[in-house]
C-alpha cells in the first residue's frame, strides 16, 4: 500500500550514511537538516510502495534500525519540509529520491516530465505534486559482494611506468566482430578476451574509463532523441551504471569483474569520476537526489538560494567544501577503490572540485582531505585542471601528488606538426615533462599526464583528415565541440582516395604517437586510435551511442598498431624515457650531463635557433636525471630526433663508454631497426629514437636499417600566428 506506515523501528545509528544490511534488517541514515520528515520508501515487485519515517534525529542525520528488510529489497526516498524556491528550499515528498548512498539502481535514470520539481509555466516556482515514482530507478539494498575480490590482485605499477589507454566501456566493444553480440557493449563486453587481449599485446598498463558511476539521461538529450553516451551527469556515485549490465545482470558484479579480470592481464583501472556538479541542473532540472533532500547544503547558490552557481556549464555545481558534501565524495571514492579495486580516478573539472568560496586553493579543505585518508594515500589520482568558474584555468597548480591533464601538450604536439616553430610552440619543453608548469613543490614529471587525443576532440585520425568540426549529429547546429582543433586535413577535408595524402597522413600520426611515447611525463592513448578510428569528423560524441562514437574494428590500421605496439615496448625497455625527475641539463656522476640538444648538424643549437621559425629539426640525448638516486644508476642513453620539417641528415653524436647507436623505431619507416653510424638519414615528418648500447658492433653505412624501397614523401603546411616563449638552450 502507499502512505505513511508505522512500525517498530529501533533507533539504530546515524553512520554509515544510506542504507546498510545486517542479521537482523537495515539500518538507514539520511542527511536532511532543514528538512521536516524524512521516508524510507520500500517498493515490491508490483511497484507498490510502503513509506516508513524515520523518526530518530542525530544532529542533521534522520536515522532508524528496520528490521525484517533483506538485500535485494528496492527503495527510495522521501522528504517532506518547506518550498519556497526563493529561499533555496525545494522540498517535494511527490518526488521518490535516489539515496546518495545507494549501493546499486534496479535501471537507467532517464529524465521524464514527472521528475520535475515543478509545475510547468513560465517559472519554478509552482510546486508538481504527481509522484515521479513510477519513473525513477530503486536503490536496492546490498548484501555481500560476489564473485573474486577486485581489490586482492591489484598490479600496483608506479605512476611513472603507466601507459593510460582512454576509453568507453560500451564504445570499446559495442562493433568488435570478435565479441558474442550478446554482450557487446557491456562491462562483460569490455572483460572478453578479444579485447583484453588487444590492451596486453598493445602494452598499455592501464584504462582510464569514462564515467561508470550512475548518470542521467537529461531532458536536453532526451528531447532530441539521443542518449548521454559520455555519462557526465551523475546521479548516484556509490552504484554502477546499470545500463553496461546485460538484461537482467548485476551490474555491480560484471564491474568488479571487469576489474579483476584486467588486474589479471596487469591492466590498472582508472575511473572518470565527476564530483563537480550533478545531473539535476539548475532549478529547472528534475528533483532526483540532493535537491529534494538538503538543497542549500549540497549545492552552492546565487540570490539569496533562488539560483545555482554554475562553474561548470551544467547548471549547478557541488559544494565540495562543506564537511557532509565533502564526508559523501570521500566515502564515494573509498566504495570504489575498496569494493570495486580500482586503482585511481581522474576528476572531470577537477577546479570546482578544489574551489572554496574564496577560489581555487591548491592547499584547501578537499586536497588535504584526500592527502590524509589511508584509503585514498596510494591510488592515481589525476586532474582535469579546469573549469568554467573564475580562475577556472590551474594547470600546474595542483598539489603533489596529483597529476594533471596536460592540454598544453596536446596543442603544442598538434601545433608543431602542423607547422608552428618548435622553440615558439615550447615542444622541447613538453618533451621533457614541462618543467615550467609542473618542476615545482616537489613535484615530479608524473605531474604531467601527456595526450594528444582524448574523448573530448578528435580521434587522431581526424587531427589529420578534418580542417574544421562536423557535428551535425548533435543536432545543435554544428556549434558544439572546440573550434580550434590545430588540425590540418592536407588539403581534402575528410577521406581521401589520394594515396599521396593517405601516406603523408598515416606519416604524421605515427610521428605525433611517437612524439607522445617517448617524452616524460605519463602518456595516455585515445582508444582506437592506435587502429586508425574515425569519428567522421565529430569532435563531441557526447550524445553519439552509435557506430559514430564507438570503435570500429572492422578494418583496423595493422601497421600503425604494431608500431604503436614498438613504440609501447621502446619505452618499457628504456627507464630514461620515463623518469620521475626532471632532466634540466645538469652534470651526471659520470661527467654526462642528462639532456643534452642538438641540431641536425650535431652541434647544440644557440637561443637564435629556438627563435627561428625555419628551426624543424632537433635531437635530444637523454640520460638518467643527474642528482636523482634513480637516476644517477640508469646506464641508458637514447637519442630521440624530432624532424618535422624535410628530409634531413642528422650527424649523431659520439655515444662514448663504447657505446654505439641502433635504431629501435623511426616513424617514417616503421619497420627500422638495427645499428647506425656517424649519420642518419632522417625522413621528412619523422621521429627517430636510438639506443646507445655497450656492445662492439661493425659500422653500418649510413641509413642501415632502411627498407629498399623507402622514399621521402615531403610535406608542408602553413604556420599559425606563433606564441611567445622558447625553451632554454639546454634545459627547458
Amino acid at each position: 500500500m502507499t502512505g505513511a506506515t508505522v512500525r517498530d523501528t529501533a533507533a539504530g545509528r546515524p553512520w554509515p550514511l544510506g542504507v546498510t544490511a545486517d542479521e537482523r534488517g537495515i539500518n538507514v541514515a539520511v542527511w536532511a537538516p532543514e528538512a521536516s520528515r524524512v521516508m524510507l520508501c520500500l517498493f515490491d515487485a508490483d511497484g507498490a510502495e510502503e513509506r516508513i519515517v524515520l523518526p530518530h534525529r542525530d544532529g542533521d542525520v534522520r536515522h532508524a534500525h528496520i528490521s525484517g528488510v533483506a538485500p535485494g529489497t528496492r527503495y527510495g526516498l522521501r522528504a517532506e519540509g518547506p518550498n519556497r524556491p526563493a529561499d533555496g528550499l525545494r522540498f517535494n515528498p511527490a518526488k521518490l529520491l535516489v539515496d546518495p548512498y545507494a549501493r546499486a539502481l534496479d535501471g537507467p535514470l532517464r529524465w521524464d516530465p514527472l521528475m520535475s520539481g515543478y509545475a510547468s509555466g513560465p517559472d519554478d516556482l509552482v510546486v508538481d505534486h504527481r509522484d515521479s515514482a513510477p519513473v525513477v530507478p530503486k536503490g536496492i539494498v546490498a548484501g555481500a559482494a560476489s564473485g573474486p575480490d577486485p581489490a586482492a590482485n591489484r598490479p600496483g605499477h608506479a605512476l611513472a611506468d603507466l601507459v593510460v589507454y582512454e576509453a568507453h566501456v560500451k564504445g570499446i566493444s559495442a562493433a568488435h566482430p570478435d565479441v558474442p553480440e550478446e554482450i557487446r557493449g557491456t562491462y562483460a563486453g569490455m572483460a572478453d578476451p578479444a579485447i583484453v587481449g588487444h590492451l596486453s599485446a598493445l602494452g598499455v598498463n592501464a584504462v582510464e574509463l569514462l564515467p561508470v558511476q550512475a548518470f542521467l539521461d537529461d531532458e536536453y538529450v532526451v528531447g532530441k532523441g539521443l542518449t548521454n553516451y559520455w555519462g557526465y551527469q551523475p546521479i548516484s556515485w556509490f552504484a554502477a551504471e546499470p545500463r553496461y549490465a546485460g538484461p537482467g545482470r548485476d551490474a555491480d558484479a560484471e564491474l568488479r569483474r571487469l576489474v579483476h579480470t584486467l588486474h589479471e592481464a596487469g591492466i590498472e583501472v582508472i575511473v572518470d569520476v565527476v564530483y563537480n556538479h550533478t545531473g539535476e541542473g539548475d532549478e529547472r532540472g528534475p528533483t532526483l537526489s540532493l535537491r529534494g533532500l538538503h538543497n542549500t547544503g549540497y549545492y552552492r547558490l546565487l540570490d539569496e538560494g533562488r539560483h545555482y552557481v554554475d562553474d561548470t556549464g551544467t547548471g549547478n555545481t557541488l559544494a565540495v567544501e562543506r564537511p557532509m558534501v565533502l564526508r559523501l565524495v570521500l566515502d564515494s571514492l573509498r566504495h570504489w577503490v575498496q569494493h570495486f579495486g580500482v586503482d585511481g580516478f581522474r576528476f572531470d573539472l577537477a577546479t570546482a572540485v578544489g574551489r572554496t568560496e574564496r577560489g581555487f586553493e591548491a592547499a584547501g579543505a578537499f586536497f588535504q582531505a584526500v592527502r590524509q585518508d589511508p584509503v585514498l594515500a596510494g591510488v592515481k589520482l589525476i586532474a582535469e585542471p579546469w573549469d568554467l568558474g573564475p580562475g577556472g584555468y590551474q594547470l600546474g597548480h595542483f598539489p603533489h601528488p596529483w597529476s594533471e591533464w596536460n592540454d598544453w601538450f596536446r596543442d603544442g604536439v598538434r601545433r608543431v606538426w602542423r607547422g608552428d616553430p618548435l622553440g615558439q610552440v615550447g615542444l622541447a619543453s613538453a618533451l621533457l615533462g614541462s618543467a615550467g608548469r609542473f618542476d615545482h613543490s616537489g613535484r615530479g614529471t608524473t605531474a604531467s599526464v601527456n595526450f594528444v587525443t582524448a574523448h573530448d576532440g578528435f580521434t587522431l585520425a581526424d587531427v589529420v583528415s578534418y580542417a574544421e568540426k562536423h557535428n551535425e549529429a548533435n543536432l545543435e547546429g554544428n556549434r558544439d565541440g572546440h573550434d580550434d582543433n590545430h588540425s590540418d586535413n592536407f588539403g581534402v577535408e575528410g577521406p581521401s582516395d589520394d594515396e599521396q595524402i593517405v601516406s603523408a597522413r598515416a606519416r604524421r600520426v605515427r610521428g605525433m604517437l611517437a612524439t607522445l611515447l617517448v617524452s616524460q611525463g605519463v602518456p595516455m592513448l585515445l582508444a582506437g586510435d592506435e587502429i586508425g578510428n574515425s569519428q567522421g569528423g565529430n569532435n563531441n560524441v557526447y550524445a553519439q551511442d552509435n557506430e559514430t562514437g564507438w570503435i570500429d574494428w572492422s578494418s583496423p590500421d595493422a601497421e600503425l598498431l604494431g608500431f604503436v605496439r614498438r613504440l609501447i615496448d621502446v619505452r618499457r625497455r628504456f627507464p630514461v624515457l620515463r623518469q620521475r625527475a626532471f632532466l634540466h641539463g645538469g652534470v651526471r656522476e659520470d661527467g654526462h650531463r642528462d639532456v643534452v640538444w642538438r641540431r641536425a648538424d650535431g652541434e647544440e643549437p644557440t637561443p637564435d635557433d629556438w627563435h627561428d621559425p625555419e628551426f624543424r629539426t632537433i635531437a635530444a640525448e637523454l640520460r638518467g636525471a643527474a642528482g636523482d638516486p634513480i637516476g644517477e644508476m640508469q646506464d641508458d642513453v637514447v637519442l630521440v630526433v624530432l624532424n618535422v620539417g624535410g628530409d634531413v641528415e642528422i650527424r649523431l653524436p659520439e655515444p662514448g663508454d663504447g657505446r654505439s647507436w641502433r635504431v629501435e623505431a623511426d616513424s617514417a619507416r616503421p619497420d627500422a631497426e638495427g645499428p647506425a653510424s656517424d649519420a642518419y638519414p632522417a625522413l621528412a615528418q619523422s621521429v627517430v629514437v636510438m639506443s646507445a648500447a655497450r656492445e662492439a658492433s661493425d659500422a653500418p653505412a649510413p641509413g642501415a636499417g632502411l627498407r629498399e624501397n623507402d622514399s621521402p614523401v615531403n610535406v608542408s603546411s602553413e604556420s599559425d600566428s606563433p606564441e611567445n616563449g622558447s625553451p632554454r638552450t639546454h634545459s627547458p
